[in-house]
């Protein structure tokens, strides 16, 4: 824009877009620290929070946040079938998974469930700063301490063709599991899922026959493996 009779030339930087986050994670307590750092970072914007799978994929419907930070472990709906929903419904929204795990299946089951980046809780506020740029710019995001170790022993074109059986699993199937392992009746599932308790005895038949699992504790024991519920919530109930 040119001043009035000064002859010079004045540039008008248009207002940076901030990024809008929602966090999900479901302890209270470490929302607030992530949100206190999310809040110090430029052009940031925490537009929501979320204590479990389910609410968090409402208050994207509702809010449309750019990225999504989300732990794993949540009761009802873990962070992983959250993300690969979100990829289905809502496929603008980028998902970085928050997790204390550096385990490589982790990662591997993260990306492929949609998840546009993996960050250990404990990276430094610079890497939670860059994470959020390279994925709202279409990039995935691994966390540094395990990305060079994951590329070399998976590189990333080769991570669809992996499955494990847990992955085998429909997605109500794993629903059913993560819900049994967190000690929920056939009527307390059904009441949840919306689904008569017939349908929680058929799922549950099938997903014990994929897994060659045919008691409710080898279900349970499965469930802690592959992530579906830390061993902290398992002790509580």
């Amino acid at each position: 824009m040119e001043v009035a009779g000064s002859g010079i030339q004045k540039t008008v930087n248009k207002p940076v877009k901030p990024i809008h986050v929602i966090l999900a994670d479901d302890h209270t307590l470490v929302r607030a620290g992530i949100r206190a750092l999310l809040e110090k970072l430029p052009e940031v914007e925490v537009v929501g929070e979320a204590g479990d799978g389910r609410e968090v994929l409402n208050l994207v419907k509702l809010r449309q946040p750019d990225v999504v930070l989300m732990d794993i472990a949540m009761p009802g709906l873990n962070g992983l079938e959250a993300a690969e929903r979100m990829a289905k419904d809502f496929p603008k929204v980028r998902v970085i998974i928050l997790s204390m795990h550096n385990n490589e299946e982790y990662v591997l089951r993260a990306i492929k469930a949609g998840a546009s980046g993996y960050l250990l809780k404990k990276a430094a506020t610079a890497e939670l700063d860059t994470a959020l740029r390279r994925v709202v710019d279409g990039e995935i995001y691994l966390s540094r301490e395990i990305s060079t170790q994951l590329h070399r022993k998976f590189p990333l074109q080769g991570i669809a063709g992996r499955k494990s059986s847990f992955e085998q699993l429909t997605g109500r199937q794993r629903e059913i599991l993560q819900l049994i392992a967190e000690g929920q009746n056939t009527k307390k599932i059904g009441e949840t899922l919306k689904v008569s308790p017939k349908t929680v005895e058929y799922h549950r038949m099938k997903l014990m026959d994929c897994l060659d699992v045919h008691d409710i504790p080898g279900l349970v024991r499965f469930a802690l493996r592959v992530g579906l519920i830390p061993e902290e919530k398992l002790a509580a109930s």
